[in-house]
């Protein structure tokens, strides 16, 4: 039941009976009551005086509940016509009915109400009605309402069904779940007064929520109707999830004939989880596979699944070049909410399968994966139980594949617990003073299964036969102090207790004239320890000139540290190669020694004492300047230098060699942050000799300079747009070159994606001409010197770029590539123009050169409901003769 304003027809209903309009209406039984602040009227049936039991059983009333409705101008009601006129703002309310319009009629004779919009003298035709009952709203010119039978005549309605909308010149309405249409318009356009296009309903039926089906209908673009169509169709308009067919694309590559690619179907299986299945075919016989899932639970973890699976055939049965081979990829991310578990915590990011899986794919979705040279995995679990201290630890298992040299490492699994850090001697509260009180100690285990296997083996029983399994133990014992006020002292030691399952042993074999290495299973052990101390501190220095200046003043902070480590010699783990004549005898050794913990995964002990001081200078570099803008009450602080370290060490317990070569790095970023710049060197002291070997000689004292430049590196990466010359802060460069590497540019499979995105970051469009034509630019620059044996080589010298042009508020043009200064050639380079057709997109894709040389066009709807109307033309690489 609808109540009106203040209660009002609440109490009526309380108190009288609801009028039956087939009654007859004079004057003596009827009242109308108005009420003058909100112009509301009630005709309601006078309380008549009868008997409590009448023994004619009344007929049912039509009218079932309240009628109560209002205008802003005036109601009237025509005795002799049984019509009720409201004008102006007027209202209706029914049941779950309700109208507004600006001029309403009621025929209690014929049941029926008429809703219309009025014409003003300026805006024209205004309040239009608005029909609405549940959940369903309609806007239509004008529509006819029958109160008994519940159907409707509504013209020129607009309705939205799920993302689109229904422009229908006629629609009868049977009842509040079905809807017939006659000459209606289905389009996802935001326009719909001049929508850029529709589909052309001739018949239709219409179940809101659920689906439409229609007769013959058409594409239509701008009122140009297309040969595009179809005798009935079919739109869904669940607002739930729905299984349906994927439609493919199509086309021709040299070598393997015409195609489809990405044809499936997808699974709506519940609200938690769906799967989508995608099929390939070529014509000479090649296939692929893919299955892609999503899963959800609120609040406690999502994640996605995937695999794909390709079966090539390169040219025909019969041809010197014909080949076949199969590739497969494997992926899986999950993460976990932070609210399911605050104590432990499960995650997966997977990504394995063939080397050459990423070369090799026809698909075109892997177009952007062409360069990656490396796939990686992980899944763990870790759990902390609180308490003082507290206990971690966590499983995990890895998978690390180098795609050029198919090699492949793995651990299954990894465990790591580890005990929170203990302060024995420290007072129960207050903070903790002095050497003694800061002593602590932690314990951390280390467990590892690792296999190295190789692409060919992969899965396969031979790659566990060469596994290897250990533990490792650490408890780090260490402590730290302040010493004159001004020095900052740390002292520590470490003890490491390694189990392994696997070990070595060597022998000279007489016979055959070698060593041989045989591996031992079972158990062993063996125990380290080492000793190290450091003493730091800070300076500061500020160079001041004056407020007045443009640089007022630069500051500078150097951290100098010097360190002492001091490494046993554990000589009892090695041992001499045993000579074994041919009876399997024992006749002397060699001079070789050899550890049997060799190959190892947690390394070897000691096998020379070790004695060494560490120095090392860190450096930043900042300055104060006086802002531009006048009003600024600061002086702008710029970082000169964010780094600038040096480093080397000095071995007291060597003989020869004792100085290691200097370490230089450090990293600044320039242009108001827009470009980041990091440099690296080492310097080597010593000379070489003719056959470019290392020896125990300054280069100094050999007739060169003070050190000699073993290796170099340099950096830079730069990011600029039109947008610099707008005021950004806190914006800084990016200091990954692999920003500007190339990107996946088949927008066919982006679509909805990049709608959505356009959804989220829509912008108002300007009614004005824009002169200023955004764009941006990114470059990356990178080169490596060499000089360790006197090659004196750039070993590689590159520059990466991508950019993006918008030409206008609907054209943008793409583009990434790179080129290789040392081997002169441009690296893998792709093109791509974007054409935003309102509801429509429109890309062209093209890889100019290179063994992938191909161009991808595609015109498509954005919206995910018709994204498989569209067009995909795409031309393959060309056969390499």
């Amino acid at each position: 039941m609808f109540i009106n304003m203040f209660g009002f027809a609440q109490e009526i209903r309380t108190k009288q009976k609801v009028i039956n309009p087939k009654k007859e209406i004079n004057k003596e039984n009827v009242t109308v009551k108005t009420d003058s602040i909100i112009n509301f009227v009630t005709i309601v049936e006078k309380e008549q005086d009868s008997v409590t039991n009448d023994s004619i059983k009344p007929k049912k009333e039509i009218l079932t509940d309240i009628v109560t409705y209002r205008a802003s101008d005036y109601t009237s009601f025509n005795k002799k016509q049984q019509k009720l006129y409201l004008y102006n703002e007027a209202e209706i309310d029914y049941g779950d009915m309700n109208i507004k319009a600006g001029s309403i009629t009621i025929d209690l004779g014929k049941d029926e109400v008429y809703a219309k919009g009025i014409k003003d003298s300026i805006e024209g035709y205004v309040q239009g009605p608005v029909f609405t009952q549940g959940g369903n709203v309609v806007e239509p010119d004008s529509i006819l309402f029958n109160t008994k039978t519940e159907k409707a005549l509504i013209y020129r309605s607009i309705t939205e069904q799920g993302e689109g909308t229904v422009i229908a010149e006629v629609t009868k309405r049977v009842n509040d779940s079905v809807y017939f249409i006659k000459n209606a318009k289905y389009t996802t356009a935001q326009d719909l007064d001049d929508p850029e296009y529709y589909i052309l309903l001739r018949k239709g039926k219409v179940v809101p929520k659920k689906k439409i089906v229609t007769g013959l209908a058409n594409l239509f673009i701008y009122d140009v109707p297309t040969p595009i169509g179809v005798p009935f169709g079919f739109f869904p308009q669940s607002e739930k999830q729905t299984s349906g067919i994927i439609l493919p694309s199509f086309g021709e590559q040299n070598d393997r004939g015409y195609f489809l690619q990405n044809m499936g179907y997808y699974f709506a299986i519940s609200d938690y989880f769906d799967l989508a299945v995608y099929g390939d075919y070529y014509t000479n016989g090649s296939y692929g596979f893919r299955a892609e899932n999503t899963y959800a639970v609120r609040y406690k973890f999502r994640g996605n699944l995937s695999f794909r699976y390709e079966n090539l055939i390169t040219s025909e049965r019969g041809f010197p070049d014909y080949a076949k081979n199969t590739i497969y990829n494997l992926r899986w991310s999950h993460s976990q909410d932070s609210k399911a578990s605050p104590s432990s915590r499960f995650s997966a990011s997977v990504n394995l399968g063939s080397s050459n899986y990423y070369r090799n794919s026809l698909n075109q979705i892997n177009t952007g994966n062409f360069l990656n040279n490396t796939l990686a995995s992980s899944v763990s679990y870790s759990k902390t139980f609180q308490g003082e201290p507290s206990v971690n630890f966590s499983l995990t298992a890895t998978h690390s594949q180098n795609t050029n040299t198919e090699q492949i490492n793995m651990t299954l699994p990894t465990f790591q617990g580890s005990v929170g850090r203990i302060y024995p001697l420290a007072p129960k509260s207050g903070s903790k003073k002095g050497i003694i009180q800061n002593i602590n100690l932690q314990y951390s285990v280390r467990g590892e299964n690792r296999i190295q296997t190789t692409d060919s083996l992969f899965f396969k029983k031979e790659m566990f036969e060469d596994a290897r399994a250990g533990f490792q133990h650490n408890i780090p014992l260490s402590t730290n102090f302040k010493l004159l006020k001004y020095f900052s002292v740390s002292a520590s030691t470490n003890y490491n207790e390694v189990w392994t399952f696997n070990t070595i042993n060597k022998y000279y074999d007489s016979n055959e004239g070698k060593t041989i290495t045989e591996d031992v299973k079972g158990f062993d052990s063996f125990r380290t320890y080492n000793f190290s101390t450091s003493l730091g501190t800070t300076i500061y220095g500020m160079f001041d000139f004056g407020e007045d200046k443009k640089i007022q003043a630069i500051r500078h902070v150097m951290r100098p540290s010097i360190s002492y480590n001091i490494n046993p010699a554990f000589n009892k783990y090695y041992e001499n190669v045993e000579v074994v004549d041919a009876n399997g005898q024992t006749v002397g050794e060699l001079e070789d020694q050899f550890s049997r913990f060799e190959g190892g995964l947690f390394g070897l002990p000691g096998k020379t004492f070790s004695s060494s001081v560490g120095i090392s200078i860190a450096n930043n570099l900042e300055a104060k300047v006086r802002d531009k803008d006048s009003t600024a009450t600061e002086p702008k602080k710029i970082k000169l230098l964010n780094n600038l370290n040096v480093s080397t060490s000095y071995n007291l317990a060597g003989d020869s060699l004792q100085w290691s070569p200097v370490r230089v790095n450090g990293g600044t970023q320039l242009f108001n942050n827009k470009m980041s710049l990091n440099f690296g060197a080492t310097l080597d002291p010593y000379a070489l000799d003719n056959n470019n070997n290392r020896i125990d000689k300054f280069n100094i004292d050999n007739g060169g300079s003070f050190f000699r430049l073993t290796s170099a590196n340099l950096t830079a990466s730069y990011s600029l747009s039109n947008k610099d010359n707008k005021k950004e802060k806190n914006k800084e460069a990016s200091n990954n070159p692999e920003d500007v590497l190339p990107k996946n540019l088949d927008f066919s499979n982006q679509q909805i994606d990049s709608a959505r995105e356009e959804d989220e970051e829509e912008e108002k469009p300007s009614e004005l001409y824009n002169y200023k034509i955004p764009w941006s630019l990114r470059l990356a620059y990178a080169v490596n010197y060499s000089n360790n044996r006197r090659q004196n080589e750039i070993s590689s010298h590159s520059l990466m770029f991508s950019g993006k042009v918008d030409l206008s508020q609907k054209w943008s043009v793409e583009a990434s590539s790179g080129y290789d200064i040392k081997n002169q050639g441009f690296t893998f380079t792709q093109l791509n123009f974007t054409r935003d057709l309102l509801s429509w997109r429109m890309s062209f894709s093209w890889v100019p050169f290179s063994a992938r040389s191909s161009w991808n066009f595609f015109i498509g709807i954005k919206s995910s409901l018709l994204k498989d109307l569209k067009y995909e033309k795409r031309r393959q690489p060309d056969r390499a003769l």
